[in-house]
C-alpha cells in the first residue's frame, strides 16, 4: 500500500500551539516540545499505517479514527489518499471535531 498524505486541519494546529503554549506558561516548555515530539512521530506513522488508529467511539464513523497518545487523543478522518489530523485533545475532553469545509 503507497503512504498517504497527512494533512493538518487548522483546529489541530491550534491544539498543538496551545499545548505547546500550556506547558511554557507552567514552566516546562521542554516537557511541551517533547511532548509535541511524541504525538508528530505517532502522526507520522499514519503515512505508512492510516487505519491503526481505532474508530471514534463516540461517532462510530469509519473515517473517522483516532490514536490514543496519552494524555491525547490525535484525531483524524482517513479518505484513500490522505490522513487529515483534526483534533489533538487531552483524553478526558469532549470531543467536537470542525466541518469538512475546513482547511
Amino acid at each position: 500500500m503507497p503512504k498517504v498524505a497527512i494533512r493538518f486541519a487548522e483546529s489541530a494546529l491550534t491544539d498543538l500551539e496551545a499545548i505547546r503554549a500550556w506547558y511554557a506558561k507552567q514552566g516546562e516548555p521542554g516537557v511541551g516540545e517533547r511532548l509535541l515530539g511524541e504525538i508528530v512521530a505517532s502522526i507520522e506513522v499514519l503515512a505508512d499505517h492510516p487505519d491503526m488508529g481505532r474508530i471514534v467511539p463516540e461517532f462510530e464513523q469509519p473515517s473517522l479514527r483516532e490514536l490514543i497518545r496519552r494524555p491525547f487523543r490525535i484525531v483524524y478522518r482517513r479518505d484513500a489518499m490522505h490522513v487529515r489530523i483534526v483534533r489533538v485533545w487531552r483524553s478526558e475532553r469532549l470531543l467536537e471535531v470542525p466541518h469538512e469545509d475546513s482547511p
